[in-house]
């Protein structure tokens, strides 16, 4: 008997974002080969050189665990949707570093809260809000219309994301402390998530170097949760940031002629995805004020699966194909995430 050969990979797909970056090789007939995650692979917090060397390790597991050699193309088609491809330039640098290690016959590079558009929606008329670490907004109509935002922080007028978010809750709890601001019950939670006697310790620290300002990521379910019992200084941050979630959306739907066509408003990331009744419920009725045909969905499903599926429609692959591979995936990514929180 000969030996039996692999499908032949057909696709790569890789979502980067800000804390994980997760990479896919797909067969020809929509199996899942292989699985790899890596580090956070954002270019703008790490540089483009740590970026690529985080791709290559990635790609070089995929290679090895599909027993390919990874000094050849290991598949087809490159689908590369990662956080910091804002700015044209930005896209640009990304695509010739990755074109010129060889991987794929062909590369697309994007943004990542394209993954997340295709994974919430198969209309051709939609937004995406991703709100994870940061915040960003991106939109397509069927007419060929593309909307987006440079996504760089503060100098390009954003608020939001969980950095922000832990950033303001601490700043309240501080103040709340040491009788500049409005007491809350952020003073407490903050202090005891940290394990401290005070709020102004937990700051010395991360001034310091003792606490990893990465940190202040976790504040993130402490606010909502103080939100959820009533306090208002928590209850305000919270409904800020619907409101620009709301605002963002809106924009997009306003550049694309879709404010009076039931288009579809896709939201995700770690702080949407976790479906916080607060949080939910104040985007639903700012959005059913502003865009009332306007119909949203929450996706939680790996990125990654966006980068698949970007990958499949250039194959045309059946919608059969498609539901198996985001099956594979979401099992896939859900053992990595029991794996490393072991």
């Amino acid at each position: 008997m000969g030996t039996v050969r692999p499908p032949r990979p057909a696709i790569l797909a890789v979502d980067g974002g800000n804390s994980k970056t997760d990479a896919a090789l797909i067969a020809g007939d929509g199996s899942l080969l292989a699985f790899a995650r890596g580090p956070g692979s954002c270019h703008q917090v790490i540089g483009i050189d740590a970026t690529m060397d985080i791709l290559r390790g990635l790609v070089a597991q995929l290679a090895t665990d599909a027993a390919l050699d990874p000094e050849q193309p290991i598949a087809d088609h490159g689908g590369f949707y990662l956080a910091g491809a804002d700015l044209p330039t930005e896209i640009d640098l990304l695509t010739r570093h990755i074109e010129s290690e060889g991987w794929t016959s062909t590369v697309a590079v994007d943004n990542d809260t394209f993954a997340l558009l295709r994974i919430g929606t198969e209309s051709r008329d939609a937004v995406a809000v991703v709100c994870g670490a940061g915040i960003n907004c991106v939109g397509v109509s069927a007419t060929g219309g593309v909307a987006r935002f440079p996504s760089l922080g503060r100098l390009s007028g954003d608020w939001g994301g969980g950095a922000q978010l832990g950033d303001d809750a601490l700043w309240y709890a501080v103040r709340a402390e040491d009788g500049r601001g409005r007491p809350t019950a952020l003073q407490e939670a903050v202090r005891r998530h940290f394990g401290l006697s005070t709020v102004a310790a937990v700051s010395a620290g991360m001034h310091l170097g003792d606490i990893d300002t990465a940190r202040l990521h976790e504040l993130v379910p402490v606010l909502l949760a103080v939100a959820a019992d009533g306090d208002e200084v928590a209850r305000s941050i919270v409904l800020r940031l619907a409101e620009e979630v709301v605002t963002l959306a809106v924009v997009a739907l306003g550049r694309l002629n879709l404010l009076e066509s039931p288009a579809e408003v896709v939201l995700g990331g770690g702080v949407l995805a976790a479906r916080n009744p607060f949080l939910v419920e104040a985007i639903a009725t700012r959005m059913q004020e502003r865009a009332p045909r306007a119909i949203i969905r929450i996706v939680d499903e790996p990125p990654v699966t966006g980068a698949a599926l970007l990958g499949l429609d250039t194959w045309r692959a059946p919608a059969t194909l498609r539901d198996h591979l985001r099956n594979e995936l979401r099992s896939r990514a859900a053992a990595e995430r029991r794996r490393t929180s072991a």
